[in-house]
Parts: C-alpha cells; structure tokens; sequence
C-alpha cells in the first residue's frame, strides 16, 4: 500500500462519514422546528382561550358596573347611587356650635353656649327629576336644643325652567333668608330677614329662563308671620298667602365684572282674620344681631285684614368681593280688644365681604384653595364681613295706650345694627366665624322703656362660631 493510496482512502471515509452527519443534523433540525411549530400553536391556542375568556369576564363587569350601586364619601356627605344617577340617597349634616358674650349689664341675655343648629340632611333623587329633601333640626331655631321638622319636601325638577315643588320649605321673598345658613356673611342674618316669611308649607312653580339669566318662583303658602316658620305643619283658616319673586342675572356669561351682578323683586299677599280662625299673622317678636327680642307684639293682638310684603333685593360678586342689598316692607293689621291698627313696618341691609386670600366670592359661598395644616403649613380661607342694617316699627303700632299693638316699655319703634367680622374658612367643611355686633335702639314717642328691658341701653355682643357642614 502507497501512501497517497491511503490518504485516499482516509479521505474518503472521511467524506462518507461527514455526508451522513449532515444528513443526520438536517433531520434533527427539522423534528426541532416541527416540535417548535407544535409548541407555538397550542401556546397560540391557549392564547386566544384566555383572551376570550377575559373578554367575557370584562363584558359580565361591564353589564355588572351598569346596575351596582356607587358609594362616595367626602365632602359633599355621604351618598349611595346607581350607576346611571338616576337613582340617589345623600345624608348630609350641619353643627354650628356659637359662644354669646354680652357687654351690657341689664340685658336679659346672658353669656352662653349655644347649640345653634344641629341638622341630618336627607336629600336625593329618583328616576332623576323627583327630588326629595327631609331636614329634622336638633338644635332648635333659636338653640333651645328643641327637636322640630325643618324641611319635607318634594320636587318634580321636569326641566330647568319648570319645577314644582310640594312641602315645607323656604317662601320664595328674602334674598338672604333663601340663602343657605352655613354660607352667609355672619353668624346671624340681618334684621331683614326678620321682616319676612321663612320656612312654610305650600306648592311652588320655579325654574331658571333664559339660559339662566332669569329665574323665577311663585307659590301659594299657608301663611306665616315675619321671620317664622310653620310650626304646626298644618293651617288654622281658610285664607292662604301668595308669595313670588323674580331675580335676573343680565350679564352672566359676558365675561365682564358685571357678570356678578344680580337683581330682582319679591312679595307676598294675603289675608289672616281671626274671626276666621286665623291666628299666625304677628310675629312672635324681632331680634338684634345677638338674637334678642327688640320689639314683639302684645300677647292679646290678633290679626284682622290683610297682610303683604314687597322686597327688592340685589347682590354683586366680583373675584374676592362680595356685596348684597335688601330692602323689604311688610305691612299687616291687626286689632287688641276695640283697637285695630294697619301697620306697614321696613327694614333694609347692605354687607359686603372681601376674602383676604383671594379666593372668589359667590352666593353658594367661599371655597379655600387650601385646608388649614400646621404640618403643611397651610391656613386655609380668610374673609373680612361688614354690615349695616335698620328696621323701623310704624308708629300706628304703638298707638292705643295700654290697648296698642305694641307696649312702648320694651318694645323700640327702630333700630340700627352695625356688625363687623372674620371668617376662617379652614377646609370646604369647616369654618370658623368672629362677629362683633352693635345695636342702637329709638324709643316710642308715648313711653320710655323699663331700665330692665333690652332696649334701654345700647346692645354690644361678640359672638363666636365653629362650623362643620359636610
């Protein structure tokens, strides 16, 4: 054997046994990719096993989310809703806890503590045009902690420019009696909303026009004294009042600083005889600022004839000012024993607020940028209140000696109210007031008032509030 023959024969076998490989590794190959194609189908398979299976599950949570109940609580209470809103259940509640601090020695008020209102709100809607509102008041229209019914409502909201409402709410006369208790200037409203009717029992026609521009209400009430509320839920006679009221905002939406601007009207009408059962047309009596009774009614006058109010009213906010006007006369008669007098008695008011932080200013109230923290280092809203006011009693009513509708010993025939005040609104739910408030009384010209009367000296009262609405 040569050499080159067995190199020969090396390569070939070489060869021969590098072919068989190659042939080997390709069929290996090829199971590899047939496996792989395998795998990747079933995986494929199961893919779309479970993108439908999510699919399903998201369909079943979406049909599931159209008819379960939405809870949410914060600021605005505590609510419970279906899905579309067409069904809704709010509670809601308001504490005012107020201090009184006299600086006279022969008033008949003392410093105090006072629980001034203490509310459960229950308010919501069905089918969302019939709206409800029950309010029960713990803490008593004059803090005497007695437990009343507030407001029992309901309201058929057809469309914003027709509504009727059924119940026990608000007369639609004051500008400032209509406005919410927890968003006003002062712990107190002024002597004007003393001089028309508050809560009353009745149905109402109401609705905004004009894009809002112009609303409008007009009912027909049982019937109250000045500054009352309905306190039997029910009527003693036949004669009802009629009260209305139109209020116009022209230049909302114009982008100009008269947009604040708002104006407007209202009265009632009616007619209280006693011979007639009537017995609600005399207040119980007017306060001052720091709710003392000023002026009242003798016990024995009754009403006799006819009884109406006219009040024009005005308001205008612009960035952090605020500023609200109303003037009102209310005129009724009345008779004690063989004594009948017709008395047309008025008031009026100008306040105005400017928030220090700048926040703006409205009717619905003031809401802070910023909650009061000492760890944030956050001080919440600042507001700085003034006011003036003046109610004059007819003279009509202390005529008739000891037979007058008024007695001259401790009722005055006018008074001028200045108060002054701050507010710390501390979060949207919180707020916290500071009001000093000034009282001068005139006397009647027939007699000079007892020394142990609230009118003999000058009225001068501080006056504190924390408040938590939610």
């Amino acid at each position: 054997m040569t050499l080159p023959s067995t190199l020969t024969r090396t390569a070939l076998a070489a060869g021969v046994f590098l072919s068989g490989a190659t042939a080997l590794s390709a069929d290996t190959r090829d199971d590899e990719i047939r496996v792989l194609r395998e795998q990747i189908q079933q995986l494929d398979q199961k893919l779309r096993v479970l993108e439908r299976k999510q699919e399903i599950k998201d369909d079943e949570a979406a049909n599931a989310a159209k008819t379960a109940a939405k809870v949410t609580v914060n600021d605005k209470g505590f609510t419970v809703g279906s899905a579309d809103a067409a069904n809704v259940v709010r509670l809601r509640g308001l504490v005012q806890a107020d201090s009184r601090w006299f600086f006279n020695e022969n008033i008949s008020n003392n410093d105090a503590f006072v629980l001034r209102r203490a509310r459960i709100i229950f308010e919501g809607n069905f089918n969302k045009i019939y709206e409800y509102q029950v309010v029960p008041e713990f803490g008593g229209a004059s803090g005497n902690g007695t437990l009343t019914l507030l407001d029992a409502n309901i309201n058929v909201a057809l469309k914003p420019g027709f509504q009727v409402r059924v119940g026990r709410f608000r007369e639609p006369v004051g500008l400032e009696q209509l406005q919410s208790d927890s968003v006003a200037f002062f712990a107190e409203r002024s002597i004007v909303s003393q001089f028309v009717p508050n809560r009353d029992i009745g149905i109402q026609v109401a609705g905004d026009v004009l894009k809002g521009k112009l609303s409008y209400a007009l009912g027909v009430f049982n019937g109250v004294p000045d500054g009352t509320n309905n306190t039997n839920n029910t009527d003693t006679n036949d004669d009802k009042d009629v009260a209305a009221r139109l209020f116009a905002l022209p230049f909302k939406d114009s982008g100009t600083p008269l947009a604040g601007l708002g104006i407007g009207v209202a009265g009632s009408l009616g007619h209280q005889n006693s011979q007639n059962g009537a017995t609600g047309s005399f207040t119980s009596g007017y306060r001052t600022d720091a709710q003392q009774t000023w002026a009242s009614y003798r016990t024995t006058v009754v009403p006799q004839g006819d009884t109406y109010r006219i009040s024009p009213q005005a308001y205008y906010y612009y960035g952090p000012l605020g500023v609200m006007a109303e003037y009102v006369v209310s005129k009724v008669e009345g008779a004690n024993g063989v004594v009948r007098q017709s008395v047309r008695n008025k008031a009026w008011q100008v306040s105005a607020g400017y928030v220090l932080t700048g926040e703006d200013a409205s009717y619905r109230g003031v809401t802070p940028r910023t909650n009061f923290s000492l760890a944030d280092g956050t001080w919440g809203g600042f507001e700085l209140v003034g006011r003036i006011s003046h109610a004059d009693i007819d003279d009509n009513a202390f005529l008739g000696g000891a037979s007058s509708l008024m007695n001259p010993s401790n009722s005055a025939s006018a008074t001028t109210n200045y108060a002054l005040g701050l507010n710390w609104y501390l979060s949207k739910t919180v707020r916290a007031s500071f009001d000093y408030f000034h009282s001068d009384f005139d006397f009647a010209p027939t007699a000079a008032p007892t020394s142990n009367s609230v009118i003999f000296a000058d009225e001068n009262a501080f006056v504190t509030r924390l408040q938590l609405i939610f």
